[in-house]
């Protein structure tokens, strides 16, 4: 059985994503990512492996060199559940403060 890759899973290791903010500058080949990194080519391999799944990232072919390119817009999804939960959380934060401005009027009035 096949498990398909999601963006959350491409983000949550700390090479893919210096892997992708390194994309963001600039177009790569597959050597030049591996050469700003301290692992093993197999492992930026499955890293890039990983990217692509994801449709973070593209290979597109020039002449004889595979140069690799990032997608940003897959990370629509990500920024989607975090507004949700950055909603959630605001309207909880609301919440709380106006507890809070009830709780230092009630002081007040007793004084």
């Amino acid at each position: 059985m096949e498990t398909r890759r999601d963006v959350f899973q491409a983000i949550a290791d700390p090479n893919r994503r210096a892997i992708l903010a390194l994309l963001a500058k600039k177009n790569q080949t597959l050597n030049g990512v591996a050469d700003n990194f301290n692992i093993s080519r197999p492992a930026i391999s499955r890293h890039m492996k990983i990217l692509m799944e994801c449709g973070l990232v593209v290979i597109n072919q020039q002449g004889r060199e595979r140069y690799c390119e990032v997608q940003m817009d897959k990370l629509g999804e990500v920024t989607e559940w975090v507004e949700k939960y950055k909603k959630i959380w605001d309207q909880r934060f609301d919440k709380l403060e106006m507890y809070l401005d009830q709780i230092q009027r009630k002081k007040k009035h007793k004084k």
